[in-house]
């Protein structure tokens, strides 16, 4: 309750603070419009920023998903597998390299305008941090139980399954938080190269018809999306996770 209580002071004072630099600046309300404009923008768009707002969590869902499930069966091998570490590591990094706005225009090149090419966004910058959490977890499992299950003879696979992996679940559970995070900033991505759809495409068309206000309306609804993710993808955590590991 009292972090509830924070929050909601936390966000009252941004208002405040909003509306009063819009009230000392004097700037017109093109360049950055008060909170009752925005907020009136919102009301009054509703209905486009709800449907356009279904596109773009459809994309982030599956992008979750699909990144979250590559990034898990990744760090399985890279950890089991001296050579994937040898194969793998150097094209992960090189990845990561690569500016994702670079890379959004082959992508719906290849995969079109369509809902394909900003999932593939989504998976490609969560990808990483899903695989690199989870491994760094895989590899920092306490010595003591390796040289039991060593006493004990168990397989490899035996100390994947029941030793490696739920010691790591913790780091498994931060890498899934911070994908919640990345997950909307690689569609938006993707919806800024082009597409019809979206709340980055829904930005991008108000911002060119000078409608500031439903661009600050669309872009407070995206980042409201954002932080709903965060808390759900926490909460999931903190159940699967046994409490004395988070």
């Amino acid at each position: 309750m009292n972090k509830i209580l924070q929050s909601i002071c936390i966000f009252l004072v941004v208002i405040a603070l909003w509306q009063l630099i819009v009230s000392l600046s004097g700037l017109p309300r093109f360049i950055l419009p008060s909170p009752m404009r925005v907020a009136d923008a919102w009301w009054q768009n509703r209905d486009l920023i709800f449907t356009h707002s279904f596109y773009t969590l459809t994309e982030i869902l599956i992008g979750l998903m699909i990144g979250s499930f590559l990034g898990i069966i990744t760090a399985i091998q890279l950890a089991y597998s001296k050579y994937a570490r040898i194969l793998l590591r150097p094209i992960l990094i090189f990845s990561q390299a690569l500016p994702v706005f670079a890379l959004a225009p082959i992508l719906t090149l290849w995969l079109g305008y369509g809902l394909w090419s900003k999932v593939a966004m989504a998976v490609l910058i969560i990808y990483f941090p899903v695989t690199s959490a989870f491994f760094d977890g895989l590899m920092r499992t306490p010595s003591g139980y390796l040289d039991l299950a060593k006493t004990m003879q168990a397989s490899k696979s035996a100390v994947m399954r029941h030793i490696r992996i739920p010691a790591a679940l913790p780091n498994l559970a931060s890498g899934i938080k911070l994908a919640a995070v990345y997950a909307p900033i690689g569609a938006v991505i993707g919806e800024w190269v082009g597409s019809s759809n979206g709340l980055g495409y829904l930005m991008l068309l108000a911002n060119g018809r000078a409608k500031t206000d439903l661009m600050f309306a669309a872009m407070i609804t995206l980042g409201v999306l954002s932080v709903v993710l965060y808390v759900i993808a926490d909460k999931l955590a903190h159940r699967l996770v046994p409490k004395r590991q988070l």
